[in-house]
């Protein structure tokens, strides 16, 4: 009698070859990784070097840089969010927070304007606090990457007067440690959505306000960064006193899918198959290694491909220095259990915790119980149950939300912006977010934010402004003036 293998069995074809790719990109990654770990600078260099050359072949010689362009330059060649406030001319702090499940969380501060100074750190400011959390695959230093300081929320929001806080999930670049695991053992990457719900966010909330001596926070989130925000004031009602307004931006919670066929329908028949193809980990950890021997071009131009490939996002609101400046920040470490749960959302298109009951593929190809009715159902995060204030600002042109459903799922109080013709990382780099997008930041933070009289400067007449700063050959020097209504 011949063997006869459960699961494989119900695979199509186009399944199997995407398994087998997957294989091969996996075998590929992890040579890459090692091999470039052992090689000597000049190696790696002429790499990068033989990439440049077959780029200008295609494109044509190269031509001189402009003043946009070598700045663009400074900011991508920035190694981490301490060089990135040096080139706009900030201080800031660095704090570590441990987690009550044992993980260490790096988070960064802005409590201070341009120029200004303070003999003591890490105290009160007496200044209202916002707190920015990033979104999947990325750090805090997404949120300063841009080219004109004008269109950086953190940086308008400091010289507006608030004490801005900015937040790191476990395992990425600024929180790769754990007081339990070690970063190369499974353990310490098995951790999902639930986890930053239940632990990064109330727990880096908690030491917020506990530095500040503040009541309450407004919290700033972004795609995956909005997700958390959702998941955890679902499940700690506590919580909902410490965020006085929750302002979501490319808000993310049950997404209908990837672009690319192929992968969102394997994806999504069995999320579990991520963990074949890239282990129980941390996921695309060959992103580095990639950037490394690339020409910076060349790495834009896979990062662009890839975005339109899987999501249909063309960024065409974003500029070509800004890509360059920004991608070259896009990539930090998480694991693949949280990507995993992103498909188990997909699938099911229900915003739910983690389920770890393996859910065979025949539930995806339509062969359900008679009766139609499951044996067993994921808990949902209770969305409807959140007090805080919520303010959605969505790009009409995101593939990843869908509005209708979004607000289906939460409370009555919540409020929602459309933004014509952005898609997602639009809303963080859009040539025009000073225009379209910061001005809605800042109103909702007058309204709701505790203490907004403490803000002096937070006049009417600076909900459509534009902030002037003084450019220099080194970066920007402090903010000039306040630009009258755009």
């Amino acid at each position: 009698m011949p063997w006869r293998f459960p699961v494989l069995g119900r695979l199509r074809s186009r399944e199997y070859v995407a398994i087998l790719l997957g294989f091969a990109f996996t075998i590929f990654e992890t040579l890459l990784t090692g091999i470039i770990r052992f090689l000597p600078k000049a190696v790696i260099q002429w790499f990068y070097d033989r990439s440049r050359s077959v780029f200008h072949l295609f494109v044509g010689p190269p031509i001189p840089k402009s003043d946009q362009a070598r700045f663009a330059d400074r900011i991508r060649r920035a190694k981490d969010f301490e060089q990135l406030c040096e080139i706009f001319g900030y201080t800031f702090e660095e704090h570590v927070i441990l987690t009550k499940d044992g993980y260490l969380l790096g988070i960064h501060r802005l409590a201070l304007k341009r120029g200004e100074r303070r003999s003591r750190m890490g105290i009160s400011t007496g200044k209202p606090v916002v707190y920015l959390h990033h979104g999947l695959l990325m750090n805090s230093e997404v949120w300063l990457c841009l080219t004109s300081p004008q269109r950086c929320i953190p940086f308008v929001l400091v010289e507006l007067g608030f004490d801005v806080w900015l937040g790191n999930n476990r395992g990425n670049k600024y929180s790769k440690k754990s007081i339990h695991h070690d970063p190369n053992s499974r353990k310490f990457w098995n951790y999902s959505i639930d986890d930053f719900a239940w632990h990064d966010i109330p727990d880096s909330i908690d030491y917020i306000l506990d530095v500040t001596g503040e009541e309450s926070l407004s919290y700033i989130g972004f795609s995956q960064g909005t997700a958390q925000a959702f998941a955890a004031l679902s499940i700690h009602p506590q919580l909902n006193e410490k965020v006085n307004v929750f302002i979501a931006l490319a808000p993310a919670m049950s997404p209908a899918g990837l672009s690319a066929p192929i992968v969102d329908g394997l994806m999504k028949a069995s999320p579990t198959l991520l963990y074949l193809i890239f282990g129980r980990k941390a996921i695309l950890s060959s992103a580095p290694a990639w950037q490394s021997i690339l020409y910076p071009p060349v790495f834009c131009s896979v990062i662009t491909a890839s975005l339109r490939w899987l999501f249909n996002w063309h960024s065409v609101n974003i500029s070509t220095t800004q890509k360059l400046a920004a991608y070259a920040h896009l990539y930090s470490y998480t694991s693949v259990k949280s990507v995993v749960h992103w498909f188990q959302i997909m699938r099911n298109g229900k915003f739910q915790m983690y389920d770890d009951d393996v859910q065979p593929l025949m539930v995806a190809r339509g062969n359900h119980r008679p009766s139609g009715v499951s044996s067993y159902a994921p808990a949902r995060f209770p969305t409807r149950n959140i007090v805080t204030p919520i303010v959605l600002l969505y790009g009409d042109c995101d593939s990843l939300v869908d509005i209708t459903q979004m607000l289906h799922e939460l409370p009555g109080h919540t409020t929602a912006t459309r933004l014509h013709g952005y898609e997602h990382l639009d809303i963080l780099w859009g040539d025009n977010v000073h225009l379209d997008v910061i001005p809605h930041v800042v109103e909702a933070l007058k309204n709701y934010c505790v203490g907004a009289e403490r803000l002096s400067s937070m006049e009417p007449k600076l909900l459509n402004v534009s902030y002037a700063w003084e450019k220099t050959s080194s970066g920007y020097s402090t903010p000039a003036d306040y630009m009258t209504d755009s």
